[in-house]
């Protein structure tokens, strides 16, 4: 049996192929789904679910039955499909005495500093209300020109659980666990109980993509479960055709395949792992010495180059004078004020330049390459 006794706040992600059915949406099994959701808040247990479905549920009301690949078709299908959505949830949770809410996020909404502590705090309050947040891919103004996807909302569910302090992290899927090879194809295969370390052969498991609607795969379940290991939340990955297979999970159920977690970071360090970088700077052996060994602030003096286009808040790479990244950090200076000021001592500096910061970051500020 697994023990999730002390777990208090899940992220529940429920797949495209669950959620539709030949015509639309499959209202039996959301409303399976909320019948659990409600019965673990009467247990003090906080959910946040990700649903995926509406895209399909888009392009099904349109009459196009073929994978839908051209944005601006995505982005207005996504537009169709999501109220018809949280209409459904809305009514389900309703009958339940409960209310739900709608999150649409991109990817920069968990990348910018501002905008996901307000994201968090808000987030935050719809649980203590006793809310049920239901999360989804703003697909109508992400794109990926600028960096704005996730990709799949696999992924999409294990930076939310990272970053909104999720204890565990469920993917219901349908398939029922992380198998040796194709199930469908070879016999042989057997299922994983337990992943301790997503290790390349793991990863050598999962080929094929989703359904005709679907963007996900088993590969990006166990990046979405890496993504989650880093930051210390555990993943199950399992059929959402079982029975009641949440509150079996949450009971220690051996259900599914679990990815145990790695040691819990803190927030901030979970936010710089999983924010991408926007730039870089090389700093040299000194500065290596200070920041990794020593444990002290990065100071303008000891940066021998910079690279790419950032501002003071965003998460950037730190270089060695060979060029491998020892760190992720959150920088106190643009790029252009690392160029105006690098190599040069604090007072030489004008205050003007990181608005007063005479160090680029402190070390509370900053994940070491071993943890990334």
């Amino acid at each position: 049996m697994r023990d999730f006794g002390k777990i208090r706040r899940i992220v529940v992600k429920v797949g495209t192929n669950l959620l539709s059915s030949k015509n639309g949406v499959d209202r039996e099994r959301i409303r399976s789904i909320v019948r659990q959701v409600a019965t673990l808040r009467k247990d003090g247990i906080e959910v946040m679910l990700v649903s995926s479905g509406a895209v399909g549920l888009g392009a099904k009301a349109i009459g196009h039955l073929t994978p839908v690949k051209h944005i601006p078709l995505k982005q207005a299908c996504a537009s169709i499909g999501q109220p018809m959505l949280m209409r459904v949830y809305e009514e389900e949770f309703a009958s339940f005495g409960l209310l739900c809410s709608q999150v649409l996020i991109t990817r920069s909404s968990l990348n910018n500093r501002t905008s996901y502590n307000n994201l968090r705090d808000s987030v935050g309050t719809l649980l203590d209300l006793g809310v049920v947040p239901i999360f989804n891919e703003n697909d109508v103004v992400s794109t990926a020109e600028i960096g704005d996807v996730f990709g799949d909302n696999d992924r999409m569910s294990a930076y939310c659980a990272s970053k909104m302090d999720a204890e565990l992290l469920i993917l219901l899927t349908d398939i029922d666990g992380v198998y040796t090879g194709n199930p469908k194809k070879d016999k042989g295969v057997v299922m994983l109980k337990e992943i301790k370390e997503l290790t390349p052969e793991v990863f050598s498991y999962a080929k094929g993509a989703g359904s005709t609607f679907s963007t996900g795969g088993m590969k990006t379940k166990l990046l979405a479960a890496e993504i989650a290991q880093k930051g210390g939340c555990g993943t199950i990955i399992a059929s959402g055709y079982e029975e009641d297979a949440i509150l079996r999970i949450l009971k220690g159920e051996e259900i599914g395949t679990y990815i145990l977690p790695t040691e819990r970071l803190k927030q901030r360090e979970r936010w710089i792992l999983n924010t991408p970088s926007l730039g870089a700077i090389t700093i040299d052996d000194g500065a290596v010495k200070a920041i990794l060994t020593d444990h002290k602030s990065l100071l303008p003096k000891g940066i021998i180059g910079v690279e790419g286009f950032f501002l003071k808040g965003d998460v950037i790479d730190v270089k060695n004078s060979n060029g491998e990244i020892v760190a992720k950090a959150i920088s106190n200076y643009q790029n252009g004020e690392i160029a105006f000021s690098m190599g040069k001592d604090s007072k030489d500096i004008p205050d003007v330049v990181g608005k007063g910061h005479k160090v680029v970051f402190r070390p509370e500020d900053m994940v070491e390459y071993e943890q990334l």
